[in-house]
């Protein structure tokens, strides 16, 4: 269903299902929040995100994809919600990820899934936090751009309908400071 979602959706021929885009979507858009926001909020973010999908989702006319149409409706949710709040987001985790970084770290010989030494996780979070306090410190625009493209993995050309920008203002906001 993800793949689905993800998918050029030019004039779908049926309506997509809420079930369908809440469940395929909610984790990665939930994962998504809390590195714009908060974790704290990334909750309550979510759930108002996913009522106006529910509310709009009959309107949706498959201009792009689904996926792409979904997350700037979180962007644009999260970004008021920062505008409100009259600060830059409290936490921005990179650390959610999918994935975990071992240093000094071994193999189960089982599993074969990689253990991590206590100094590993120690070492991790320090440069987590170092790269929240960073990205915490950009621009909203530059921040958004980066958590879609860096750790959300979405190519100049989503972001920049994600956003609502040409592609060529998202290939220059891709390419902002500290990016080549």
């Amino acid at each position: 269903m993800l793949a689905q979602l993800r998918g050029p959706q030019p004039m779908m021929t049926r309506r997509p299902d809420f079930r369908e885009v809440h469940d395929a979507l909610r984790p990665r858009v939930l994962r998504y929040l809390a590195r714009m926001a908060s974790e704290a909020e990334a909750e309550d973010l979510a759930q108002e995100v996913f009522e106006k999908v529910s509310r709009s989702l009959g309107n949706f006319r498959g201009d792009a994809e689904l996926s792409t149409w979904v997350y700037r409706i979180a962007t644009n949710t999260a970004l008021d919600r920062l505008r409100r709040r009259g600060k830059p987001p409290d936490s921005v985790d990179p650390s959610v990820a999918d994935y975990a970084v071992a240093v000094e770290g071994d193999r189960d010989v089982w599993t074969d899934e990689i253990r991590q030494t206590l100094e590993g996780r120690v070492i991790r979070d320090e440069m987590n936090a170092c790269i929240r306090e960073v990205i915490n410190r950009l621009p909203e625009n530059y921040r958004t751009v980066i958590i879609l493209g860096d750790l959300e993995g979405f190519s100049d050309r989503e972001i920049a309908q994600i956003l609502g920008l040409n592609l060529r203002n998202a290939k220059v906001a891709c390419t902002g400071p500290g990016r080549s």
